[in-house]
Formats: structure tokens, sequence, C-alpha cells
């Protein structure tokens, strides 16, 4: 019977400390002091031929300080390859200007992929870039990073 008892106290005290502490907000922390959202989410765009289009954000790695403490938020997500499967290409003529943009004025790299991997890293010019002279299918990768994190984001373009 004290068994039972002493059981059922340490449960409930689990759950309730549980309970107490679960972030209720989809795993999005905010930052109280001042309002900022804990990963951020930054969104990145492209421009090309007068339209706009969103990249589509994979892996991701964010560090932040408060005090002494350090907390890091990182994901794994599929490769750009394998993300590219799931949207539509942007339909360009080739060498259209390609212009990117994404929100901080992160450092930007970018690469093209194939079906084994990086393939090349493409040359950018104050963040454009020029988009194949050959017909085909295109799989970028824009790898942004800031001073606490960085973001790899996808898009595909194919040149008629």
């Amino acid at each position: 019977m004290k068994f039972r008892l002493v059981f059922f106290a340490i449960v409930f005290s689990l759950l309730w400390l549980m309970g107490c502490s679960n972030n209720m907000d989809g795993g999005e922390k905010k930052d109280v002091e001042n309002g900022n959202e804990f990963p951020p989410s930054m969104t990145g765009i492209i421009k090309a031929s007068n339209k706009e289009y969103e990249m589509k954000s994979g892996n991701y790695r964010w560090e932040r300080k408060q005090g002494s403490n350090t907390e890091v938020v990182q994901t794994d997500a599929a490769s750009p390859y394998q993300l590219a499967e799931q949207f539509n290409a942007i339909m360009l003529e080739q060498n259209t200007n390609i212009n990117i943009e994404i929100e901080g004025n992160p450092n930007i790299s970018v690469y093209l992929w194939n079906e084994n991997g990086r393939d090349k890293e493409v040359t950018l010019t104050s963040n454009q870039l020029s988009a194949a002279n050959s017909k085909g299918r295109y799989v970028y990768e824009v790898l942004a990073k800031w001073s606490n994190g960085e973001v790899s984001y996808t898009f595909v373009v194919e040149i008629r």
C-alpha cells in the first residue's frame, strides 16, 4: 500500500513537471525579452523574369547565448536534390539573371546539385547568378550564413 502511494506520488510529480515545462507553441520558442522567435524563420526568395519565387528551406542550425548558456537548434532534412523532387521547377530562358534575397543579408554560397550530391559552386555577383545556357533541369542550393546560424535553401530551374 505504501509502495503504491509513493509510486503514484512520483508519477504525478513527473507528469506535473513535464506539463509545466512543455512547449505548447509547436516547438518554436519566443524570446520573452525582445519578442524574437527562436529559431528565427528567415524567408529566402529569388527574382527572375520580373517574378518572385520563394525558396524552400531545408537544413538549418541556429544558436543563441543566454547568460552563460548556449542554446542550439539544428535540423537534418533531405538533400536539396531529394527536396527538389517535391516541387515544380521555375521555367526560365537560357542565361536569365536570378537575384537572391534573404532576410538579414547573410553571406551566401550557391551550389548546383545532381543525383550524386553537390556538383559545383556557382559564381555569384552581388547575390546574382546567371541561369544555365543549356536546356534542362537544374537544382540549386543556397547556403546562407549569419553570425549565429545558417540555413540551406533549394530552388529548381527548368531551362527551355
